[in-house]
């Protein structure tokens, strides 16, 4: 088989829109996935507005109105978007025009453009691309410090069920109120409308190093629900949620990393599809002008398209954010967020969504400062030029 221009390894939500958005463009491009025809499970979500223009209306589950409670209730403003994650399957398989798809398990890359796979055979392409989520089996091995996880554990129930808490029509983004019953570390209720008359009741831990265990997340979820009346059918369906939120950009030896690889993932949120479904297309393109000139330049573009230097500023102001939330004591985080939400339409929602705007986070970081407290402006700016903390756990003496 000759050289590919493209190898994507990876063939999730970012893989497989990156690979079809190459194949359209006419390069020679391969999927590698150990299992391509696994169905996804995980509940996929985005404001509205970030949806992309060629996304077509059958991919969209539901929508709904955005509300959050911290100390007080906050209405948005924003529409909420749950995609119907079959049918974005299907929208993104079907658009695989000429693309090879592999069965394989990559473990590695030996060199410059070679993939290893696990059953000792090999995949050759002018530009390889790591889209395997946060696996990424390309990257260089991270250090063994502790990583910070996002966790949740939900249950899908009738919107009847769920009335209490969500009406019909409506998402709710963060509810902090302790209604579980237990101090500790603070978690959130997430409320989403999934279509066809049910919801996503989750119990999530934000972040934590590590994550909270999904038995504390599970206690709490039905703790809560049992206080708002809500009795849960024995049969319905859990969801359960783990995934690091912390990891360092994608460094591998001649690699592009892409989507929750590279990492897209907004530490402060989890979110990674609406970024990675923007940018494939431009990934695309960028590959497309400069592999005439030559694998490393295509490469250099991939990657400069993926990490402009705002983009690259604003993550590092979102690491910051990260390890500030991750070294506030726990009752000061529902505060935290009472003052986030209580912040200028634009200042949200270029902090959630605008991850290459840097003059608009920078702005919105101001606007943030100026209204905290003194202690709050402490929390906010020692991990900065602190080192990350290393456990969320206690520390306990050999002694």
């Amino acid at each position: 088989m000759r050289c590919m221009d493209v190898l994507v390894v990876g063939g999730g939500p970012a893989g497989l829109a990156l690979a079809g958005a190459c194949g359209r463009l006419g390069l020679v491009t391969g999927l590698l996935d150990p299992a391509p025809e696994r169905p996804w499970l995980a509940t996929y979500g985005m404001w509205s507005r970030e949806l992309p223009a060629d996304l077509p209306a059958s991919v969209i589950a539901a929508r709904a109105a955005g509300r959050a409670i911290a100390l007080t209730e906050h209405r948005l403003g924003w529409e909420y978007a749950v995609l119907d994650v079959p049918a974005l399957r299907a929208h993104l398989v079907g658009r695989l025009t000429g693309v090879r798809v592999h069965t394989g398990r990559a473990v590695g890359s030996p060199e410059r453009g070679v993939v290893a796979l696990a059953d000792g055979g090999e995949l050759r392409a002018a530009v390889v691309v790591d889209a395997a989520g946060l696996w990424r089996p390309l990257a260089r091995t991270s250090s063994g410090s502790t990583p910070a996880e996002q966790t949740a554990y939900g249950l899908i129930v009738d919107e009847a069920v769920a009335a209490p808490l969500v009406s019909p029509g409506e998402a709710l983004f963060m509810d902090w109120r302790a209604d579980h019953g237990e101090s500790g570390w603070p978690t959130f209720l997430y409320a989403v409308p999934l279509g066809g008359g049910r919801v996503l009741l989750e119990e999530t831990s934000l972040a934590r190093r590590p994550g909270l265990p999904l038995s504390t997340l599970r206690r709490r979820l039905h703790a809560r629900l049992t206080r708002h009346g809500i009795e849960v059918p024995k049969d319905a369906r859990s969801e359960k949620v783990s995934f690091r939120v912390d990891h360092p950009r994608h460094r591998g030896r001649g690699v592009l990393g892409f989507g929750a690889a590279a990492p897209l993932i907004h530490p402060a949120t989890g979110f990674s599809v609406a970024a990675s479904l923007a940018l494939a297309p431009r990934v695309a393109d960028a590959l497309a002008a400069r592999l005439p000139d030559g694998p490393d330049k295509a490469l250099a573009a991939a990657q400069d398209t993926v990490w402009p230097l705002g983009a690259r500023v604003v993550h590092r102001l979102r690491r910051i954010g990260l390890e500030a939330l991750l070294r506030m004591p726990p009752d000061e985080v529902p505060g935290f967020f009472e003052q986030f939400f209580a912040l200028p339409d634009s200042d949200r929602w270029t902090y959630l969504t605008a991850r290459d705007d840097l003059r608009g986070n920078v702005a919105t970081h101001g606007h943030l400062f100026r209204v905290a407290s003194g202690r709050l402006r402490r929390r906010l700016v020692l991990p900065a030029v602190l080192p990350p903390l290393r456990t969320n756990d206690p520390v306990t003496s050999d002694r």
